[in-house]
């Protein structure tokens, strides 16, 4: 049984934190996948040590990962440190606007978690039409639209079925093989 680990930080707001819980849905949402949803508040090392696959969030602050964030893993670092090799990670951030950096500050994230050896990786799949969480799952304010859930909850059971293949070794939860709407929804107009 994999293990997938939801990590966020949220604002007063709490837009990352619906994010974080769509997101531990689509995870959920796979046969054999135990799942943990933690803040930043309440996570500890353990949970790192724990899991399998990890979706890290943060919200966009100033067009980059909040400093939140950035501190507890420069204050966990020395607990987990060279203890992460070979899990698997994906990163989703809420912004303020659309271009308010989002998708830079899932590159951030990702780059955290490979520098703990995490491996991480990206979704090639549309949700909706012009909606697809290529860097991670992005959104502007709060995840609204059916678009923006369906993005959460994709990046978060593509997470639970690479747990499930690589770790529980299940060939047939492999995204080629899964039985998804792969055709692009976009307007091609």
């Amino acid at each position: 049984m994999g293990n997938v680990l939801v990590l966020y930080e949220s604002n007063n707001r709490g837009y990352t934190q619906r994010m974080a819980e769509l997101i531990a849905e689509g995870a959920k949402s796979v046969n054999s996948i135990e799942v943990r949803l933690r803040s930043i508040d309440e996570a500890s090392a353990d949970d790192l040590l724990w899991c399998d696959g990890i979706a890290l969030g943060s919200p966009t602050n100033l067009g980059t990962v909040s400093w939140r964030m950035k501190k507890w893993w420069d204050d966990i670092s020395f607990d987990v440190w060279l203890k992460l090799d070979g899990k698997l990670g994906c990163a989703f951030s809420s912004s303020g606007s659309v271009g308010g950096g989002a998708e830079h500050t899932c590159q951030t994230l990702k780059t955290i978690l490979m520098n703990f050896g995490i491996l991480v990786f990206g979704v090639t799949d549309y949700v909706a039409p012009k909606t697809a969480p290529h860097y991670g799952a992005i959104c502007a304010g709060e995840p609204r639209s059916e678009g923006e859930q369906a993005m959460c909850h994709r990046l978060g059971k593509r997470l639970a079925e690479w747990v499930a293949v690589y770790f529980d070794g299940r060939s047939d939860l492999h995204p080629i093989n899964a039985a998804y709407d792969r055709e692009p929804r976009w307007d091609k107009s």
